[in-house]
């Protein structure tokens, strides 16, 4: 299995080599592909040591998968131009996701919609995964109508140049800016740009993303979207109105029964999920899950993961492994 991973020195493309080596994915040649800045810079992986390529380089390569996380425009790109000779894309990217003739997958809930046929599959947004991983079993036992999300994201999803914005400001160094303000000590109630409507691509996002990877365009997702001096992963609080009414304690055993998903609920202990003790791992935390007193058949609760991992690289390589599993690549 020859495998590129496109935006290989980037800090998702760092967590995809690392997920690709923890779950001992079958790589019979790794192939690890940047922008021509980082061309001929060596990265160790399993022991082993390799170059970076470009683009062309790996193309003419002809890696069975590619896993992309460089950006939009190279997706829109490149990801076409490894399709056509026989290479299955799968991408980390917002370039392909609504695009209708594209798969949006998150394995637990729509793997079984993927084919041979499918050469680029788009990865959602990592604030959409950890949401959908909870909205989907919920959904089809009770039957979703509404769904009010505020996001608080780490600046890990903005890259590198975030972390160490936060990083020299925590040492009072003045340094160069990732977002419009400071990011320590403050909450930046905007992720990614504007869109007409006032929302933004981070916002719409959740809404549009949800309903495409559910099935189900009649389901109402509102957003908002808000940037936190945090590392470790991305929080929500999400409120959700039902069509059925719903018995909390089947609500929580649904969820413990949900492949990927982690119940961590008891007032009493102190026990819900935080980035903190997210950090690291590939499952989707949730807790504080409560009636909602104010509506009839609606329910709060707050989810957790690190957006790295199952938001991104986890979820992309989760893919591989079904294509690998099911003989589709």
């Amino acid at each position: 299995m020859k495998v590129a991973v496109v935006g290989a020195t980037g800090m998702v493309g760092e967590v995809m080599l690392q997920v690709l080596a923890e779950r001992n994915f079958p790589v019979t040649e790794l192939i690890p592909v940047a922008s021509e800045k980082s061309v001929g810079k060596e990265i160790t992986w399993k022991g082993n040591t390799y170059k970076v390529v470009g683009l062309e380089t790996a193309v003419g390569m002809r890696p069975d998968i590619a896993l992309f996380s460089a950006g939009g425009q190279t997706s829109l790109d490149w990801a076409p131009k490894f399709a056509a000779v026989g290479t299955t894309v799968i991408d980390n990217s917002s370039a392909w996701r609504m695009d209708p003739t594209k798969k949006l997958i998150v394995p637990e809930i729509n793997a079984s919609e993927l084919t041979k046929e499918d050469k680029i599959i788009a990865n959602p947004n990592c604030s959409t995964i950890q949401m959908v991983m909870v909205l989907a079993p919920l959904h089809k036992k009770y039957q979703i109508k509404r769904v009010i999300v505020s996001t608080y994201q780490s600046i890990t999803g903005t890259g590198v140049k975030a972390v160490q914005q936060l990083e020299n400001e925590y040492a009072g160094i003045q340094g160069e800016m990732a977002y419009k303000y400071p990011i320590h000590r403050n909450a930046i109630p905007q992720c990614d740009s504007f869109e007409a409507n006032g929302y933004t691509k981070e916002e719409m996002k959740l809404v549009n993303e949800t309903q495409k990877i559910i099935g189900d365009k009649s389901i109402a997702v509102t957003a908002t979207a808000i940037r936190i001096p945090v590392v470790g992963g991305h929080s929500e609080t999400v409120n959700i109105e039902f069509a059925n009414d719903y018995d909390l304690a089947e609500v929580r055993d649904l969820l413990h029964h949900t492949d990927g998903v982690v119940v961590q609920d008891n007032n009493d202990t102190y026990t819900y999920p935080m980035p903190l003790f997210a950090q690291g791992k590939d499952e989707v935390f949730v807790g504080r899950i409560r009636r909602d007193e104010s509506q009839p058949n609606s329910i709060n609760m707050w989810i957790v993961a690190d957006n790295l991992r199952k938001g991104a690289a986890t979820n992309t390589i989760q893919i591989a492994e079904y294509l690998v599993a099911n003989k589709l690549v």
